[in-house]
């Protein structure tokens, strides 16, 4: 049925072509479910130069700032045996194609808990990559930067690019399970997030045949407002029943993105009003956050941890997701000053990146490349590790199980 609707081409990679794509890369979202807010030019414009820049010349282009070194590997504090001396642990991989201001962080405190979930034959196995793409609105043609649009080509473009190296959808419950214990995903994983509380009828005019013909799920990020017409609800009610349309929080009042000036009641409003009303209305408790605007602060970030949030998505397109592995920054980058650095709130899988739709195609090769080095350099440290596991670990955390047929 895709490859019935448009015939797919491929993206042009001329920077003057690729500006007007990303004029409008860091806008806030709409709290109407069909509109789109207007932008603030001036940042945009600054974010889009340094992206389409990157987009052209590759991994060897430079920041402004001198570029923070990747995190430590985590550290573990059990007692090796005496009689062994365990090897040094590689340093974390990163990759070229990473922004140099950008670098992966961990979050799983204790090396022996990592390594054994790492190596565990039944996991994920080390490569495994998901890359989150984030859509705001597709149209027919004439697509409006303004309202943050793409059009169908566009959509289908991505779809099909993706398809054809290999990626397949997963949900929210599963990128959850993926981080937090290396459960196994398709080694080349999408997560598909659609913000703004769009319609049941939008949803099938232009993702419908994805599902019908891939399988691929997406998400609804849902705006709590008490706006939405019973209509609106009864469609997405309806979707959600259908098992490829998953809801998730994406804020109360939405427009207002949480800034250090935010009072906590207006935050926890904006995140315990979300998980309530998905409760009500579709019977689940969403487990990840949509910050809307990309605005988030440590506070806020805090108290989503409490609310129960797992996953906490940015506007950020620093990169894509590996097990125990997501690249963030640590400090404000003056070539782009709309990006919120998220190192600072310690959290990292509250503050994840996603790629905007309007230029998510230039990245997809470049997503599943990294996947493939990461793997690469797995194996290339597997018998390192796995010494280092059978000396200090394995007293502690027991064998690595093996393979379950």
């Amino acid at each position: 049925m895709i490859k019935r609707m448009i015939q797919y081409s491929t993206p042009p990679r001329n920077i003057l072509v690729l500006l007007p794509l990303l004029l409008f890369a860091l806008a806030a979202c709409t709290p109407v479910a069909e509109e789109s807010p207007s932008l603030d030019a001036t940042a945009i414009f600054e974010n889009a130069l340094l992206t389409a820049t990157y987009a052209i010349t590759g991994p060897t282009s430079t920041a402004t700032s001198t570029p923070k070194p990747p995190t430590p590997a985590p550290t573990n504090t059990a007692t090796p045996d005496p009689n062994r001396t365990p090897p040094a642990l590689p340093a974390i991989f990163t990759s070229q194609y990473l922004n140099p201001m950008d670098a992966p962080h961990n979050y799983i405190e204790d090396t022996c808990t990592y390594l054994k979930m790492r190596w565990d034959p039944n996991n994920a196995s080390p490569g495994t990559v998901v890359m989150p793409i984030m859509y705001h609105w597709i149209v027919d043609e004439n697509p409006d930067p303004a309202k943050m649009q793409i059009s169908r080509d566009t959509l289908l473009a991505i779809g099909r690019n993706l398809k054809d190296q290999g990626f397949e959808s997963i949900s929210v419950q599963q990128l959850s399970d993926f981080l937090t214990t290396n459960a196994k995903i398709p080694e080349r994983s999408v997560i598909l997030v659609v913000d703004d509380r769009h319609s049941a009828e939008s949803f099938e005019n232009t993702f419908k045949a994805y599902y019908d013909d891939y399988g691929w799920t997406y998400v609804n990020g849902w705006i709590s407002t008490t706006e939405s017409s019973q209509e609106l609800i009864d469609g997405n009610v309806r979707l959600q029943n259908e098992g490829w349309i998953d809801h998730q929080s994406h804020g109360v009042i939405h427009n207002i993105p949480i800034t250090a000036n935010s009072s906590e009641e207006y935050i926890r409003s904006e995140l315990a009003g979300s998980i309530s009303t998905i409760q009500a209305v579709y019977g689940s408790t969403p487990i990840a956050y949509i910050w809307p605007g990309g605005g988030f602060t440590p506070q806020a970030v805090e108290i989503a941890q409490e609310l129960g949030y797992k996953l906490g998505f940015t506007v950020n397109p620093r990169g894509p997701l590996m097990f125990n592995w997501i690249p963030l920054a640590d400090d404000y980058d003056a070539a782009r000053p709309s990006y919120i650095p998220e190192g600072p709130v310690n959290n990292p899988l509250l503050v994840l990146p996603r790629y905007w739709d309007q230029d998510a195609n230039i990245h997809i090769d470049a997503v599943r490349i990294m996947g493939k080095e990461a793997r690469a350099y797995a194996e290339q440290n597997r018998e390192t590790e796995l010494e280092y596991y059978d000396i200090v670990c394995k007293p502690i955390t027991g064998e690595i199980p093996g393979l379950v047929e």
